[in-house]
Order: structure tokens, then C-alpha cells, then sequence
């Protein structure tokens, strides 16, 4: 059987990552990006898609199914933050954010079931909610904790396939850009933190993988 992957998000740091290993094993990949990207060097196979509307998220399926039969692997490390205190975080900025980190989710599984294969492994892009709780952070924890909670529900319904709600450490994107905060100075590189999704892959992992340890 073709190895076949979806990265949705390919575009950011970790998504990126994940398509570069991807591309030296050999795998056949499609990447979903929101806005154009200069991804053409790792997958002829580039779809422009915002995860927040659903049509455009079922036409890049459509588009994706043009080109595989079937997905082995489907990834979601879409993610947005922002930091706002409760009184201060507008409507717009609580709905972006959560339409990054969880709404996005399940439109994007809700149209991927039909091509993906009866023991398809799905990851999805989470974070350690509980430490995130802090000034600012609301929506962005609820998000997460939420994503956390949807993956769980999710792979109690699909027996036959793997799901897996990564917590990776504080890695090194262009998130920390968006939140006034240091990234810390053990902050692992998205290189590493792909290489550890796809290890959990090659083991059959399912439920949370905790990378913070």
C-alpha cells in the first residue's frame, strides 16, 4: 500500500517539518496551507484552504481525493494564539482562535473520514492546556483543552483507526511572535518535534503523546 499524508498547516513551523521527513521517507503528501507557500520543493501537491470554512475545507478534500485514493496519515497542526485578557479579548480574536485550534479540527476530520483508510492514524496538534492557564491565555487554553477533549471522544467512535493528541514542549514557531512571552531556552525545533510524531506513527501509538519530558 502507498504511503499517503495530509498535513493540514503545513505551511507553519511544525507542519513544515513534518512534510520535509515525510518527503525523505517517501511518502506521497498533500499539504493545506491558508495562503500561498513556497512548499513546492517538498510536495507537488499544494492546497490553499481556510480551516474555518467548511466548504473550503471539503473542496481541498475534494481536491486531495484527485490525487490519492486513500490517506494513511493525517495530521492537523493548524494553531493560532493570541494574548488578551478576558476583558480586553474581542469577540473576533476569541472566535479566530478557536476556529484555529479546534473548530478547524473537526471540519477538517468531519471531511477527510471518506478518504481515509480503515486503520488511518490521525494526530492532531495540542498543548499542554493546564500549564497554559495563565493572564492572557484564555482562549488559547480552552481551545486546547478542548481539541484535547474532542481527540479523546473522537477515537472512542473510530475504533479501527489510531487517533493521537500531541502535547509537544514550547517548540520554536512563529507563535511566540503573537504572546509577550521568551521562548523558553530549552524549546525543542519543530524538526524534532515531527520526528517524534512520526516515531509515534511507526509504533501505533493512540491517545495523548506527551512530549515534555
Amino acid at each position: 500500500m502507498d504511503k499517503t499524508a495530509i498535513v493540514w498547516g503545513a505551511g507553519g513551523g511544525i507542519g513544515r517539518a513534518l512534510l520535509q521527513q515525510l518527503r525523505d521517507q517517501d511518502w506521497k503528501t498533500i499539504a493545506i496551507v491558508r495562503k500561498e507557500s513556497d512548499l513546492e520543493s517538498m510536495t507537488p501537491h499544494v492546497i490553499e484552504a481556510d480551516v474555518s470554512d467548511p466548504h473550503q475545507v471539503q473542496t481541498a478534500v475534494y481536491e486531495a481525493a484527485m490525487e490519492v485514493d486513500t490517506v494513511n496519515l493525517w495530521i492537523y497542526a493548524v494553531g493560532d494564539i493570541t494574548s488578551a485578557k478576558v476583558a480586553d479579548l474581542e469577540y473576533e480574536s476569541w472566535n479566530r482562535i478557536l476556529d484555529a485550534n479546534l473548530t478547524g479540527a473537526f471540519l477538517c476530520t468531519h471531511y477527510s473520514l471518506p478518504i481515509l483508510t480503515e486503520d488511518a492514524h490521525l494526530f492532531y496538534l495540542g498543548a499542554v492546556s493546564e500549564r497554559l492557564r495563565l493572564p492572557g491565555l484564555s482562549v488559547y487554553a480552552a481551545a486546547k483543552a478542548g481539541l484535547e477533549a474532542f481527540g479523546e471522544s473522537f477515537r472512542k467512535e473510530e475504533r479501527k483507526k489510531r487517533v493521537t493528541i500531541v502535547r509537544p514542549a514550547a517548540a520554536v514557531t512563529s507563535l511566540w511572535d503573537k504572546v509577550p512571552m521568551r521562548v523558553p531556552a530549552d524549546a525543542p525545533a519543530p524538526a524534532k518535534v515531527a520526528a517524534r510524531i512520526l516515531k509515534a506513527y511507526e509504533d501505533g501509538h493512540t491517545g495523548v503523546l506527551d512530549l515534555t519530558g
